[in-house]
C-alpha cells in the first residue's frame, strides 16, 4: 500500500529531524530555534500556495494547495496550539537528554495513538498488526529501562516529563490530523493543513519571544546562537510532514499504523547519537532497537 511506503519515508526524515534538533539546541536557546525552524518551514510551503492559486500547479498535482478557506482556519489554529505545546516540551527535552533516550521515549507515542484510534476512530488491527504493536511495546519498554544505566530516573527527571508531555500532545495531534484529512472527517487539503499550521505557530512563537524579551532583561533566558542545522530542521520536518499528511489522505490509511511506523525513525537518531554525540550503553540499546525493526516488519506485512 502506498500510504505505508510514505509512512516509512516520513520515519526516515523524522530521524534526521531529531539529529538536526540536537545539533541546533545543544547550548542554545530553545524558543528562537523553534521559531526560526517553523518560519523556514512556512517559507518552503508558501510558494506552493501561490503557484496553485495562479494555476501553475494544477489540481491533479499532489503539490496543489487549495485556496484560503475561513471555515477551516479555526481548526488549523487549534492544531497549531496542540503542536506548539508538543514541540516546546519536546525541544526542551531533547536539549538536555541523550538522543538514544529521547528516541525510545518518543517511540511510546504510537501506543497512545493506538488507544485513541481504537476508542475514538473505530480502527481495528489484524493479527500481524497486533503482533507488531505488541513487540514494539516491549521494545520501547526495554529501551526506556536502558536509561536507568545512565542515572536517569524516569519518574522524577523533569526533562523526561517534558518528553512524555510532548508525546501526549503529539498523540492528540495525530488523532486530530486523521480527522482533518480523512474523507469521512473534515477532508482538508494536506498541504493547507501543513502550511497554515506552520504560519499560526510562527505567530504564537513571535508572541512568546516578545514576552521573553522582557524577561531577558532580567537575565533569565539563555542567549541564541545561529547554526545552519536550524534550516535542516525545517527541510527534514517539512518533507516528513508532507509524506505523513499524504499518507493520511489515503482512504484506507490507519493512523495507529502510520504513527507506529513513523517512530521507527528512532533508529536514525540512535545511529547518529552513537557516531556524533558518543552516547553510552549502546550494546543493550542496539538489542532493543532490533525488536523495533521486527515490529516494523510485522506492521508492514499486516498492512499489505
Amino acid at each position: 500500500m502506498m500510504w505505508v511506503g510514505l509512512a516509512f519515508l516520513s520515519a526516515l526524515l523524522l530521524g534526521f529531524y531529531d539529529v538536526f534538533k540536537k545539533l541546533s539546541l545543544s547550548g542554545n536557546a530553545v524558543i528562537p530555534v523553534l521559531c526560526l525552524s517553523t518560519l523556514f518551514s512556512s517559507l518552503f510551503l508558501l510558494p506552493l500556495f501561490f503557484l496553485s492559486q495562479a494555476d501553475i500547479i494544477g489540481t491533479d498535482s499532489s503539490l496543489y494547495t487549495h485556496a484560503f478557506v475561513w471555515e477551516e482556519q479555526k481548526y488549523y489554529l487549534i492544531k497549531a496550539f496542540i503542536v506548539m505545546s508538543s514541540w516546546i516540551c519536546g525541544y526542551i527535552g531533547i536539549k538536555y537528554l541523550p538522543l538514544t533516550i529521547v528516541g525510545p521515549v518518543n517511540a511510546t507515542r504510537p501506543i497512545m495513538v493506538l488507544l485513541g484510534a481504537l476508542l475514538l476512530l473505530g480502527e481495528r488491527l489484524n493479527l500481524w498488526q497486533w503482533l507488531g504493536v505488541t513487540v514494539a511495546f516491549f521494545a520501547f519498554l526495554l529501551l526506556s529501562y536502558s536509561g536507568k544505566k545512565e542515572g536517569i530516573d524516569f519518574r522524577r527527571n523533569r526533562w523526561i516529563i517534558c518528553v512524555v508531555m510532548a508525546n501526549i500532545f503529539g498523540a492528540i495531534s495525530a488523532l486530530f490530523d486523521r480527522w482533518l484529512l480523512s474523507p469521512s472527517g473534515l477532508h482538508c487539503d494536506k498541504i493547507a493543513v501543513q502550511l497554515w499550521n506552520n504560519i499560526y505557530q510562527c505567530i504564537i512563537l513571535v508572541v512568546i519571544i516578545l514576552i521573553m524579551s522582557l524577561w531577558k532583561k532580567r537575565g533569565r533566558t539563555p542567549s541564541f546562537t545561529w547554526r545552519w542545522s536550524i534550516i535542516m530542521i525545517s527541510v527534514s520536518l517539512s518533507l516528513a510532514d508532507f509524506m505523513y499528511f499524504w499518507a493520511l489522505s489515503h482512504t484506507d490509511a490507519m493512523i495507529s499504523v502510520v504513527s507506529m511506523i513513523r517512530r521507527s525513525g528512532v533508529i536514525v537518531a540512535f545511529v547518529f547519537g552513537a557516531m556524533i554525540f558518543k552516547e553510552k550503553n549502546l550494546r543493550s540499546k542496539a538489542i532493543d532497537l532490533a525488536l523495533v525493526l521486527l515490529s516494523m516488519f510485522f506492521l508492514f506485512v499486516g498492512s499489505k
